[in-house]
């Protein structure tokens, strides 16, 4: 991602709907993770999962390949350290959670990647994975927010899994809003990264916050996140 999007990101994701919600995902999936540990949020751009895990006790370090977006993380109170995700500076075994949020699709070697993470995590840790899914949504936005592909199910299970990971489960978020982000990307000439209208932004969170009482995580949305571990050794 272009720093430039980098910025703009860090200026809307407190109180942009999207990303507030994915969050309250994060907080959710950490609940039942048991005694927090060592985290490492990859791609963290400023930092706003880092924070979500500081929050919930782990001791949380964000990576990013972006110097200047690094920075903002610093100043925001976050520690971070510059690191291209196919080769992470870290000890293998050292980590007991990995967060990689809107990382793979812009990696053309996607399974360097989670070899990486497999690597640095002690048995038994975790790892959560979300990615746009869906070469069917692809548009403008994708292009200019630097996104080589897009995921089907199948395609994400396999590269976590051929790097030794046992998936726990995958599913789908956005799937109410889908036909509206299609129809909206169709129409697009660029990222979707803007500020979004009070009104309009309360009201785009309402519907989201409705998928968590309702059982569509098996149907097709615009994401799909994934929650994965790494097998404890005989």
């Amino acid at each position: 991602m272009e720093t430039e999007e980098i910025r703009r990101l860090i200026a809307l994701e407190d109180a942009h709907w999207w990303y507030r919600e994915r969050r309250a995902i994060l907080r959710r999936e950490l609940r039942g993770l048991g005694r927090p540990g060592v985290a490492l949020d990859i791609g963290a751009a400023g930092g706003g999962n880092t924070r979500v895990l500081a929050e919930a006790g782990w001791d949380a370090t964000a990576t990013d390949m972006d110097e200047s977006a690094l920075e903002m993380a610093r100043q925001r109170g976050v520690p971070a350290v510059r690191a291209d995700a196919r080769a992470l500076p870290f000890e293998s075994g050292s980590v007991d959670l990995v967060t990689a949020f809107d990382v793979l699709e812009h990696i053309r070697e996607d399974h360097l990647v989670t070899e990486e993470i497999a690597r640095v995590l002690a048995p038994g840790g975790h790892v959560l994975i979300a990615v746009p899914c869906d070469m069917a949504l692809w548009s403008s936005h994708d292009d200019a927010v630097g996104h080589v592909r897009r995921y089907r199910r199948e395609s994400l299970r396999g590269v976590v899994e051929k790097a030794g990971l046992a998936v726990d489960r995958v599913w789908s978020w956005n799937v109410l809003l889908r036909p509206v982000v299609k129809w909206h990307r169709r129409r697009s000439t660029g990222s979707d990264l803007s500020e979004v209208p009070a009104l309009l932004n309360a009201g785009l969170s309402a519907v989201i916050r409705a998928e968590r009482y309702l059982p569509v995580r098996s149907l097709r949305g615009v994401s799909l996140f994934l929650r994965a571990r790494l097998r404890q050794q005989p």
